[in-house]
């Protein structure tokens, strides 16, 4: 396993344990106690966790992982997510994108797709991010018109949040809000794990014509603090795997349709929003 990909392992197992052993470590990540040691002590020395006699714990509950380290999870779940979700995109249309990795793999899918190389050398989708990083990836491509919001950024997800964000949003009609979660279920709709993001992801969707929620299988079924949205706000859900019976129920229910991308999805296949 690569250094980066085994400290996002180890981040990811304190985190959600709460706390570990060099001897759980070692079986879990299949790795000597000394890496296991020298491991912690990087992430320590980032303050990402505390170390103890023997181990470490996480810095404390609701912790969020950085993004550098949540990119590396779910890899190809995201990828297949980002094809199906960018072949939903039709070519003049304004997209809301908020933070976050799936987001980000759209974003990456718009901006190298060739349906929106116009041939008059203009950009043929605008994307409106909140997101640094985002917003990095895509102010290369000439074939999308890239607009930031403006605000203050956060260091663990590089999203810019705030009064000035929501000014920005207040201003803007999307044809479609592209939102990453946290968290997906019938009875909470879609959470985060941040207040002041939730906010921001809600005047996306607020700003949209359509509602497509980005989200693997891991998210489905689980609440997270903060909420977003009511899960009938939704018009798309498109994830990685048959969502819960409760889910799959609740999007019957209110007309949300669910687009399941399983690994070989294409950049073409689906329908497009209209």
């Amino acid at each position: 396993m690569a250094h980066h990909s085994r400290l996002s392992a180890l981040l990811e197992l304190v985190t959600r344990r709460g706390s570990v052993t060099i001897a759980e470590i070692s079986e879990a990540l299949d790795v000597s106690a000394a890496t296991a040691r020298r491991d912690l002590s990087t992430l320590a020395d980032q303050r990402l966790v505390v170390r103890t006699h023997g181990g470490a714990t996480a810095i404390g509950p609701g912790y969020e992982l950085p993004l550098e380290y949540k990119t590396s999870r779910n890899t190809a779940a995201k990828l297949a997510i980002a094809r199906a979700t960018a072949a939903l995109v039709s070519p003049g249309q304004t997209v809301g994108l908020n933070g976050g990795t799936t987001t980000a793999a759209v974003a990456r899918e718009l901006g190298r797709s060739g349906r929106f190389a116009l041939d008059d050398g203009e950009p043929g989708v605008t994307v409106v991010t909140n997101a640094l990083n985002i917003a990095f990836e895509l102010a290369p491509r000439g074939s999308v018109r890239t607009v930031v919001t403006g605000g203050v950024a956060r260091q663990q997800s590089y999203e810019l949040v705030g009064p000035v964000v929501r000014e920005t949003l207040q201003n803007f009609v999307l044809d479609t809000a592209v939102l990453g979660v946290d968290g997906l279920s019938p009875q909470h709709g879609a959470t985060t794990v941040r207040d002041t993001e939730a906010e921001v992801s809600r005047l996306l969707a607020e700003a949209a014509r359509q509602v497509v929620v980005v989200a693997d299988g891991s998210k489905l079924g689980r609440p997270t603090f903060a909420r977003i949205c009511d899960f009938a706000a939704l018009d798309v859900l498109v994830t990685d795997e048959e969502p819960p019976t409760d889910v799959r129920d609740a999007a019957a229910e209110a007309a949300v349709e669910i687009v399941v991308a399983g690994p070989g999805t294409t950049e073409v296949a689906g329908s497009e929003l209209q």
